[in-house]
């Protein structure tokens, strides 16, 4: 199995034409169908053209896809690539061959997910995850006001690995609504009478809407739904649309991308945390380059163990005390 996916992997690269410069480097991610993914490897190619950078690219077939996203570090350790830019699908299964490709003397930059521990890569470029929760938790506490206290939430995350962007976006936003989060890397440890439950969903449209009719099943009369990403809340949105109980129903996301920026304006959104993909993937090749050039590693940003890219709340409906900007704004902005 492992050299079927390893010779797909190396056919890809082929039809690519990449043909490796004295500096070349990679891209992971985790598909190349989710857009906030073709936004990374949009600016990753932007970068490395213009910093003289071979770049390959590859990604899973889906999320959670963790064979090919080893046979892929493989390929590139035999490149001999100078730096790997990765999305990890499994932030713990993945640990051992990005090692190897440290000890082959790559440079490894996690995007978006941070690997566990943190340090298994040289660096993270990454979005404030928790702080992403915390702010669509804050704003969705103070859109509810005092009917915040007979909430009734439905948390519709990634996957059963339960990988660091998942629990620290799921965490986030409890802890901004006010809930104990018990051990901040568990997802659903939770005793907080206002949760009806937690599904997953594979970041997908489809995995949305099924794991939102699977959370009505529990309770039809949920008013509150986090979303892990805006096509997960596309798809919860299609879900309570076909119970006829779209309206008067929060739901709240992270992403930032310019569909899920729309949707706040349709109001199939009410807030939504923006990240910036493409920097951190600009950031990444900026770095290998230096890396290459100088042996310089990147440095965290201060109080972290990751280079922080930035968030910021989208929703058009603000609220005192959480500091957003409108939809209109936010398509200015989305993924740059």
């Amino acid at each position: 199995m492992k050299t079927l996916f390893t010779t797909t992997v190396l056919a890809s690269v082929a039809m690519a034409g990449a043909a490796f410069a004295e500096t070349n480097a990679c891209l992971i991610t985790k598909t190349d169908t989710n857009p906030f993914f073709v936004k990374m490897k949009e600016g990753a190619t932007a970068a490395a053209e213009a910093n003289g950078i071979e770049l390959a690219t590859f990604a899973g077939k889906y999320d959670g896809d963790v064979e090919t996203q080893v046979a892929a570090v493989e390929t590139c350790i035999a490149s001999g690539a100078k730096g790997i830019l990765i999305t990890p699908t499994d932030s713990r299964a993945l640990v051992p061959v990005v090692s190897q490709a440290r000890e082959a003397g790559a440079l490894v930059i996690a995007l978006d997910t941070q690997f566990e521990p943190a340090d298994a890569a040289d660096a993270t470029f990454a979005t404030d995850n928790f702080k992403a929760g915390v702010l669509i938790g804050q704003w969705a506490k103070a859109k509810l006001g005092s009917e915040a206290a007979n909430a009734k939430i439905a948390l519709l995350d990634l996957n059963a690995s339960e990988v660091s962007v998942d629990y620290q976006r799921d965490g986030g936003f409890l802890h901004g609504f006010g809930i104990d989060i018990k051990d901040p890397t568990d997802i659903g440890d939770e005793d907080d009478p206002r949760i009806v439950g937690h599904d997953v969903t594979d970041g997908s449209p489809d995995g949305g809407r099924r794991a939102m009719e699977n959370l009505l099943q529990i309770d039809p009369d949920i008013n509150l739904v986090y979303t892990i990403n805006e096509p997960a809340a596309a798809g919860a949105y299609e879900a309570l649309k076909s119970f006829g109980k779209e309206e008067g129903v929060l739901i709240v996301s992270v992403d930032g991308g310019c569909p899920g920026v729309k949707d706040i304006g349709a109001g199939v959104i009410g807030a939504t945390s923006m990240q910036f993909p493409l920097l951190m993937a600009s950031k990444g090749i900026e770095a290998i380059k230096t890396f290459a050039e100088t042996g310089e590693k990147p440095v965290n940003s201060d109080g972290l163990d990751f280079y922080n890219t930035g968030v910021q709340l989208i929703t058009d409906a603000p609220v005192d005390g959480v500091p957003s900007i409108t939809s209109a704004e936010g398509l200015e902005k989305c993924w740059g």
